[in-house]
């Protein structure tokens, strides 16, 4: 498993307290963003390996910050993390430029797997 620099954006404060503390005893360096807005915020600061995003959030929704994020970055690596089942919804993620798409609830074992299956491919 490679040490990665995380970078979780979740609205919920008990899933990133969760999603932190479960990523960051595996071991990654874990940053946290509050919704899409605060994620574009911090992503130059923070230059995530791989950003977790939600994708009901206030101010920024999910698939409008990935739009953003791959427009600023082509390379950057983002899984989708949801609870939301909407049809049609992982297709438009992963055509918004979402490298992963992970439904809630997982397991956390799944969770790392995609994140290791992404590995650290260089970006600069």
């Amino acid at each position: 498993m490679n040490i990665m620099r995380l970078l979780i954006v979740d609205d919920a404060p008990y899933v990133l307290k969760a999603l932190s503390d479960s990523l960051s005893a595996h071991g990654h360096e874990v940053s946290q963003a509050v919704n899409g807005e605060d994620a574009l915020e911090k992503y130059t600061r923070v230059n995530p390996d791989i950003v977790l995003m939600d994708v009901l959030m206030p101010k920024l929704d999910g698939v409008s910050a990935t739009r953003s994020l791959i427009e600023r970055d082509p390379k950057a690596k983002i899984i989708v993390v949801t609870a939301v089942g909407k049809h049609g919804l992982e297709k438009e993620c992963i055509q918004a430029g979402a490298s992963g798409f992970i439904m809630k609830p997982f397991k956390t074992k799944d969770l790392l797997n995609i994140i290791d299956s992404l590995g650290v491919n260089e970006r600069n």
